[in-house]
């Protein structure tokens, strides 16, 4: 986030950076690039991931996908949760952001073996690429996602 009540969304077709008032995403209005024009990517809430949906959601996706496990009994989610949000809109277009309800979705909290919630998984292609555990701060949750992504487009360019 730049400045209070706006959100930073990179142009998928640009690559320039607008700042979007968090209003106007929230409220579905439809953001324009202020450089080439054309609309920008933004999801303003994660998806539900399902066992069901993992494959559609997770596994075909064309981005790296941030799952957020949780219940809907634990605290420390429901708090870490409108840090997910914000991040599903900063990160639109760069990662897509999935929520795991894990009392009700026990076949993927095993196939991750997530022992403890809230759990934040970076998936690609259905692999596990990267995972945090418990609380932490919005700065340090980008920081680590971006040392991911970052990581793994260079490794794509070699």
């Amino acid at each position: 986030m730049a400045k209070s009540g706006t959100f930073l969304i990179r142009c998928d077709a640009c690559g320039v950076t607008n700042r979007v008032p968090r209003e106007k995403v929230y409220s579905g209005f439809e953001a324009i690039c202020v450089r080439c024009k054309r609309a920008l990517t933004v999801e303003a809430h994660p998806r539900a991931v399902t066992d069901a949906s993992f494959a559609a959601d997770v596994e075909r996706s064309p981005l790296p996908v941030l799952l957020d496990a949780w219940a809907p009994w634990c605290w420390p989610c429901q708090m870490i949760s409108l840090v997910v949000e914000e991040i599903a809109i900063e990160m639109a277009g760069r990662l897509r952001v999935g929520k795991v309800n894990v009392d009700e979705n026990p076949s993927m909290a095993a196939r991750f073996d997530i022992s403890s919630i809230p759990t934040l998984l970076l998936v690609e292609r259905g692999r596990e690429i990267g995972r945090i555990v418990g609380m932490q701060t919005k700065a340090d949750i980008a920081r680590r996602i971006e040392r991911v992504i970052h990581g793994r487009v260079l490794a794509l360019e070699r």
